[in-house]
């Protein structure tokens, strides 16, 4: 741990976190949700561009954990934004739930893999169960990529092909895997990575909430004080590179003006879809 990082949790206030959801420049709705919340006993939304997010911390002001999610609904038709939405309230519903159950049995930790894979099955049968309520004929499916921070270690949750970045020590890791259709054919060496990145098969779905085939993949990492953590629907990484995100970052003044600074570059390269952005990092206070 560098010396300039103290060994302890942050607090609440050493979060600096934010995000945003725009429609782009092509598309009529935007079909994109996103949330970012604490949990404490009970849910205290940040930053959403759901409907009803009115939520707030009552009673145990003890922070649980720290959760973000980005949904993108598939394919831009009728049934996306209900799909990410839904996906959205119905994971985090069962991950607050589970949470607090957690927390009173003190059952072992290993047991959030599990609540995030039951959270996107969750999640799956919700945008399935919407699907056939009003009776949508077309696709009705979402990405959903959550992260899950119980410091010191937090856990991804990945269906789809919407994105989450890490940046430590001046390096931009892809610590997600798109499930797509390309990627899919380069896991199995049948297509290379530069290849990959110019077919069409790369924004064609392998695996999504509500689709036909549905894969959530849960892994755990280690929090650092010097990360800074990156969430992001394909409309940012469709017109700006992973090298431009890493420059970005690497100038960085505050969660908001990344955020800010990354939507507009999405935008001047062509905003050809919805564009959703998170940005976390954590800052010592003075009290440190």
């Amino acid at each position: 741990m560098n010396a300039a990082f103290p060994a302890r949790t942050p607090r609440d206030d050493e979060v600096d976190v934010y995000g945003l959801s725009h429609v782009g420049k092509v598309r009529k709705e935007n079909q994109d949700h996103f949330l970012i919340a604490t949990l404490h006993r009970q849910v205290n939304v940040l930053y959403s561009n759901l409907d009803d997010t009115d939520h707030r911390v009552r009673g145990d002001a003890h922070r649980i954990a720290f959760v973000a999610m980005v949904a993108d609904g598939v394919g831009g038709g009728v049934g996306g934004s209900e799909a990410s939405a839904t996906a959205l309230e119905a994971a985090m519903q069962y991950v607050h739930e589970s949470v607090t159950v957690y927390y009173g049995a003190r059952g072992p930790e290993e047991e959030f893999r599990d609540l995030l894979q039951r959270a996107a099955m969750r999640a799956h049968e919700a945008v399935r169960a919407e699907r056939e309520r009003k009776d949508i004929r077309g696709t009705m499916a979402t990405t959903l990529t959550v992260y899950f921070g119980v410091w010191p270690t937090y856990y991804l949750l990945q269906v789809g092909d919407s994105r989450y970045y890490v940046m430590r020590d001046g390096v931009l890791h892809q610590v997600t895997r798109d499930q797509t259709m390309a990627e899919d054919l380069v896991a199995q060496g049948a297509m290379t990575r530069d290849v990959a990145k110019r077919t069409p098969l790369a924004h064609v779905l392998s695996s999504a909430v509500g689709g036909d085939t549905t894969i959530p993949v849960v892994t755990k990492h280690d929090s650092h004080w010097d990360n800074v953590h990156l969430i992001c629907s394909d409309g940012l990484t469709k017109h700006v590179s992973d090298e431009r995100i890493a420059e970005v970052i690497g100038n960085m003044t505050s969660a908001r003006q990344v955020c800010e600074q990354l939507l507009q570059d999405a935008l001047d390269g062509g905003g050809s879809d919805n564009i959703t952005i998170i940005v976390a990092r954590t800052v010592p206070g003075e009290r440190s």
